[in-house]
């Protein structure tokens, strides 16, 4: 069985079905100004609501800044206060700052969006049964996350500690759904990035650095985890304490640091840039401008309408969502979430020359997409005298819930009443390899009593539970896993022998594991 993948929010802004009507019209600046200085109430009140600790906004309005505040506090241990300058994990809207930075380097006639990933990355492939369609993808197929690539994959071999390079040349080994159909990957993206990046004589961190950040004067942003590290103003990340399915939407929660903090460098240009909400209003004018600073033509301006623009079919651009708002009104987006404590979003009504982006330093609790959705409707003058037209909190807490459902048929699911006992444990230990996730071991403890799985570059150990016969269990959490998820693992001793893996089921072989005899 495929364990059913996590649904995440940084596929997009979560729009709810409400009547386009496209009130409003183009804002003035003292309807802007309004709507603004509204946040000074409505974001502590919202936050007060679900208890992240940290929040900060920056809106752009015309090319200039006009609003950029922070709140609460960087961590919830310390009092040291939230402001304009702290550096926050962006997650997924990083793909929209790797988009920009691709968009600058097009227009000269040498690479494009519709350049061929292997003109640039001659050792990338993926499994597609006809030759032609590994020539003919796109680094803007990879940007749409249209190369046929399942749901976020590679990222649990992120998460067994392989490096960007040993994930991009594992893919080849993935299952893939049609060329050309959507599905969101973060290695995909990333393998289109890194392609230029080599192309370009230098990483990513380093290209994005040059062409983006220290252009735009964007004096806190990188995308090197290191540098957000080191940054003696940043928000470190929390997860909420003792959450569940059932918990989650608790007023307020109640919040600890997270540890170890997320580390997303594998990913950096689809899920590792960081950025103060003053760094980011810095962008959102570069974009709102058709890719202008300060007079001068950073990114390409046809390179970077491309990216705005959702691809036939469906809502997404190259690194953008793109569709109307709530109300009607043109916008492009993109959230991001880590289950290990960030939710970030940002809206840009180009038409209105209008952007809002909100940072938070906690798990995702629809708190970021509330924001952005109240100040819009306040600014474009959907609603009048102040009054929401809707909960939009509890509307986007609504909508997220089922990013906490747990994983895996056996969670929430009790012991059989009368299970078969499991075979003698040292009979299922042994080495058992697979072309993506590579080999396993499942070893006795040092008493042998209990049998682990150890998986990984980083060595991942989880401890079998015997359930019924010759079929184990062990718990999960983390990143690709909430609270209360279980995995199933079934073994099965005849011939060679073989372990399948439900958690690990995005491969070719669904999991599957084959035993290697002692001799090889």
């Amino acid at each position: 069985m495929r364990l059913p993948r996590l649904p995440r929010l940084a596929a997009a802004v979560l729009v709810l079905t409400v009547a386009a009507c496209g009130g409003g019209g183009a804002p003035d600046a003292s309807r802007v100004r309004q709507a603004a200085a509204r946040l000074d109430t409505l974001v502590p009140q919202w936050m007060a609501r679900t208890g992240v600790p940290g929040v900060a906004v920056s809106v752009v309005h015309g090319g200039q800044t006009v609003y950029a505040r922070g709140f609460g506090v960087r961590r919830v241990d310390s009092d040291a206060p939230v402001d304009a300058d702290t550096v926050f994990p962006l997650a997924s809207v990083s793909k929209s700052l790797a988009a920009t930075a691709m968009a600058a380097h097009m227009g000269s006639g040498t690479v494009g969006w519709d350049t061929p990933i292997q003109r640039l990355l001659p050792n990338f492939a993926l499994a597609y049964p006809q030759a032609q369609d590994n020539a003919r993808l796109s680094l803007g197929d990879l940007f749409a996350h249209r190369s046929g690539l399942p749901d976020h994959a590679g990222d649990q071999l992120e998460d067994l500690g392989y490096s960007r390079n040993a994930i991009l040349e594992r893919l080849r080994h993935a299952a893939l759904h049609p060329y050309g159909s959507y599905a969101y990957t973060n290695f995909g993206l990333t393998a289109a990035a890194q392609a230029l990046a080599q192309a370009r004589g230098t990483d990513w961190p380093t290209l994005s650095e040059r062409t983006l950040y220290q252009p735009l004067g964007m004096a806190h942003a990188s995308s090197r985890y290191a540098d957000l590290a080191a940054q003696a103003n940043r928000a470190w990340g929390h997860a909420q304490i003792g959450l569940s399915y059932d918990s989650y939407g608790a007023s307020p929660a109640r919040y600890a640091v997270q540890q170890p903090p997320r580390q997303p460098d594998a990913q950096s240009p689809a899920g590792g840039a960081s950025a103060s909400a003053a760094d980011m209003a810095r962008w959102m004018a570069l974009v709102l401008a058709q890719g202008r600073w300060q007079g001068r033509q950073l990114v390409h301006p046809a390179a970077l309408q491309a990216a705005l623009t959702a691809r036939p079919g469906g809502a997404y651009g190259y690194g953008f969502n793109v569709g109307p708002d709530p109300h009607g009104h043109p916008s492009v987006s993109h959230s991001g979430a880590f289950l290990l404590g960030a939710h970030t979003a940002f809206i840009l009504w180009p038409q209105a020359d209008l952007g809002i982006i909100v940072l938070t330093n906690a798990q995702p609790r629809g708190l970021a997409e509330a924001i952005a959705l109240a100040f819009g409707e306040q600014a474009l003058g959907d609603v009048a005298d102040g009054v929401p037209s809707a909960d939009w909190l509890a509307a986007m807490q609504a909508r997220m819930h089922d990013m906490y459902r747990p994983l895996g048929r056996l969670a929430g699911q009790p012991a059989p009443a009368h299970p078969a006992p499991p075979q003698p444990l040292a009979r299922y230990a042994g080495r058992y390899a697979n072309a993506y996730y590579g080999d396993a071991q499942v070893v006795l403890n040092a008493d042998g009593t209990a049998l682990d799985l150890v998986i990984g570059p980083a060595q991942v150990r989880h401890r079998l539970r015997p359930r019924d016969g010759d079929l184990f269990a062990f718990d999960l959490q983390g990143e690709n896993a909430p609270p209360g998820s279980v995995s199933a693992v079934q073994f099965s001793l005849d011939g060679p022998g073989r372990m399948q893996v439900e958690f690990y089921a995005e491969d070719l072989a669904h999991g599957l594991f084959e035993r290697v005899p002692d001799d090889q």
